[in-house]
């Protein structure tokens, strides 16, 4: 049996017993590459990458980058259709995300 069928007959076993089953969100494809938003967020905020990734956030997608300057994390969040950069801030020490 293929892991895809496997988990389809989970997931009918688990919904034949009565517990909910979560489809899982497929993100959308993106008009700008995480290359390019990656380029936009050194512009604004030239350092190490330390973290990146493709996230849904208030309902819109955007790509999320923390840099890390002078020992500092600087965050810096562009949007996965314009390219245009939707957050710049500096994570604090009990930030986490």
């Amino acid at each position: 049996m293929k892991p895809f069928d496997r988990i389809v007959v989970l997931a009918g076993l688990l919904a034949a017993a009565g517990v909910p089953v979560q489809a899982a969100q497929q993100a959308p494809a993106a008009k700008i590459s995480m290359a390019e938003a990656r380029a936009t967020a050194l512009a604004a905020a030239p350092g190490e990458v330390a973290k990146a990734e493709y996230e849904e956030e208030n309902g819109a997608w955007r790509y999320s980058f923390d840099i890390r300057q002078d020992g500092k994390i600087h965050e810096i969040g562009v949007d996965a259709n314009s390219g245009k950069i939707v957050e710049n801030v500096w994570e604090g020490a009990a930030d986490n995300d």
